[in-house]
């Protein structure tokens, strides 16, 4: 075999370990569940976990015991902070699981309220910051409204 061949072989084994693990890299992010269901009115189970995918219509939150869709056009509040801000935990709503009181010196809770048959409903997911960011962007421009950030030093 000439030196060119090796070479080529060489490239083409190192291509096809490269594939390999991206492909095992990626399956891994995917199944790697990000959002915690932290509070809410939907009777979601307490720290389900799973995924925060943002369709064409809503934002779907949907974990292993249960699935909450969020139509954009529905949505009165988004915040992103420590803690759940006084004026949602103020509110009269019918809690399935009320959201933790504590607070984190990072922003950790995505909270969305919205109107459904007319009743407010509340989804409260518990989200690192390195999770969280990538979202923030494409949640501003679906539902056509920015999410309130909580500033932390």
């Amino acid at each position: 075999m000439t030196k060119s061949t090796w070479v080529r072989r060489a490239i083409f084994l190192n291509l096809i370990a490269a594939l390999i693990f991206a492909a095992s890299a990626d399956g891994r992010s995917r199944s790697k569940s990000q959002f915690e269901y932290a509070g809410g009115t939907e009777p979601v189970p307490e720290r389900c976990e799973g995924n925060l995918e943002i369709t064409q219509t809503a934002l779907v939150f949907e974990c292993r015991e249960s699935r909450v869709s969020v139509p954009y056009d529905s949505i009165t509040l988004m915040e992103y902070r420590s803690k759940v801000s006084r004026q949602v935990r103020k509110m009269k709503l019918k809690w399935a699981l009320k959201p933790p009181s504590g607070g984190s010196k990072h922003n950790l809770f995505f909270t969305v309220l919205y109107r459904v048959e007319g009743g407010t409903h509340a989804m409260v997911l518990k989200v690192p910051p390195e999770t969280m960011r990538p979202y923030l962007a494409e949640i501003d421009l679906r539902v056509g409204r920015r999410v309130d950030v909580e500033r932390y030093y």
